[in-house]
């Protein structure tokens, strides 16, 4: 069974949502089994373990989560060969902006050459119901891309 592993940083309500609404949305694709692991504690072993990845963050300072950050440090140069290819999804949560964080995240997951299966999502302020079911069909996008592999 395909692994979808999803790493975040969920430091708030408005993020905790955000991450139920991702669980929900990959429990839609039966054939997928879904890992959850913290940014801080997330590594090598469980992303070469994984058939994909969903990336969630809040932007902190025009920026992603010191916890992403953390991760992509951890996994670069132990992951570098091993996961090219690797289909992945991403969500952001910002207070008003989030460009500094997909900038930054599309630099490193291109550095990766990881694949991008669905639009980034940029969410700001607290989610709405469209936000929520967006985010449920990014994770279910991502779960779907799985199969190919």
């Amino acid at each position: 069974m395909p692994r979808l592993l999803v790493v975040h940083h969920t430091p708030s309500p408005n993020l905790q949502a955000v991450l139920e609404a991702a669980r929900e949305g990959a429990a839609m694709v039966e054939e997928a089994e879904l890992i959850e692991r913290p940014a801080l504690s997330a590594g090598p072993a469980d992303l070469l373990a994984a058939d994909g990845v969903l990336l969630g963050t809040p932007a902190n300072i025009g920026y992603m989560s010191g916890a992403l950050k953390h991760f992509f440090d951890t996994v670069y140069y132990p992951c570098l060969d091993a996961t090219v290819g690797l289909p992945f999804g991403v969500w952001v949560h910002g207070g008003d902006d989030t460009a500094g964080a997909l900038r930054a995240i599309t630099t490193i997951t291109g550095a990766l050459r990881w694949k991008q299966v669905a639009a980034p999502l940029s969410l700001t302020g607290a989610p709405s119901k469209d936000d929520l079911e967006a985010v449920r069909e990014l994770a279910a996008t991502v779960a779907v891309s799985l199969e190919d592999r």
